[in-house]
């Protein structure tokens, strides 16, 4: 019943998630352009590079490499970002789109995007191997990637288990992988959520119940492990395999023993690593400590704001499309 209930609960939460999420987009779409442009014009014209904090400068010259040589040839115009093409990414690519000229070229590609384009646009994920300067990564599909649950119980007092709950096997092969090898495990709780093949399903659980854990499992998907976010802002210890895509979240930057715990693609040293640190409560709270650093950068909304304007506005002058700002030199440092 306990569970059953907090299911409820969680079900319930999303959905207030969403219509407060949709309410917003449709309220901002009414407001005037001029009254968004006119907002970050005073924004810029009273911004110092002093005062913009080293961890959105980084953030801003990691998630939009382009040079000043940049083409956007053939792209649509900023007024023609399509509704249809994805509501959620629509709604939070608009809200800072919203702040530049209509007529201003600026490109995307909506979903669980896997390649680089060929051409620069905005994209809510890429490849971390080779070259990916194309791709500008900005905060997309927000909702289900950034949302924030918290965890008030001490790695300490959970229990010495590890879980993982996913809905599909995912283009790497990993979670068939991670589920064949642990499904009927007697310690850890490690299945889908629906049947897939010959694996039957085990029970949805929220992130508050897997949280109850110790150890929580990160897999890629079809690209980036949507559950990576809010582990990494828990008290749980985050294992995982070596990311290869990433997001405005910078996956590509974590590094393992100190922001998780690295697994082999095979899972074979899941409980190796999992008997290690119970016996090493120290080394995982320093490892939960950076993870939760990380994580913290990315909980101002004033913060995150500022980040996405910038990229957009390195964007538009690296394409040619907008003279530098006077802080363009300081802060847009690739």
């Amino acid at each position: 019943l306990a569970m059953g209930s907090g299911n409820r609960i969680f079900d319930l939460e999303r959905k207030l998630r969403r219509v407060d999420f949709y309410l917003r987009g449709v309220i901002r779409d009414a407001i005037p352009h001029a009254l968004f442009a006119a907002r970050r014009r005073s924004l810029f014209a009273h911004l110092r590079p002093a005062d913009v904090p080293a961890h959105i400068v980084a953030r801003v010259n990691y998630c939009n490499k382009l040079g000043a040589d940049a083409s956007v040839a053939g792209a649509r115009r900023n007024a023609e970002i399509a509704l249809k093409d994805g509501s959620f990414y629509y709604y939070d690519l608009k809200q800072y789109a919203k702040a530049f000229a209509p007529d201003l070229l600026l490109d995307y590609a909506f979903g669980d995007i896997t390649f680089v384009p060929e051409r620069p646009a905005i994209v809510k994920s890429r490849p971390i191997a080779g070259e990916n300067t194309n791709s500008v990564v900005m905060k997309l599909d927000a909702l289900r990637h950034f949302a924030r649950f918290p965890d008030r119980l001490a790695f300490a007092d959970k229990p010495k288990t590890a879980v993982w709950r996913g809905a599909s096997p995912g283009h790497s092969g990993m979670r068939r992988r991670l589920v064949e090898r642990f499904h009927d495990h007697p310690r850890h709780d490690i299945g889908y959520v629906h049947a897939v093949d010959q694996l039957p399903a085990k029970s949805f659980l929220t992130p508050h119940q897997q949280m109850q854990h110790r150890y929580v499992i990160s897999v890629e998907g079809n690209e980036v492990a949507t559950n990576l976010k809010w582990i990494l802002a828990s008290q749980s210890l985050c294992l995982m395999p070596r990311p290869t895509f990433e997001t405005w979240f910078m996956e590509g930057t974590l590094q393992p023993g100190v922001h998780y715990v690295e697994l082999r693609p095979d899972f074979e040293d899941l409980e190796e690593k999992i008997a290690y640190f119970d016996r090493n409560e120290d080394e995982a709270r320093a490892i939960i400590a950076a993870a939760n650093a990380h994580a913290a950068h990315y909980a101002n909304p004033r913060h995150e704001r500022l980040a996405a304007l910038l990229v957009l506005q390195k964007y538009f002058e690296r394409t040619g499309q907008l003279p530098p700002e006077p802080f363009s030199d300081e802060i847009f440092r690739c």
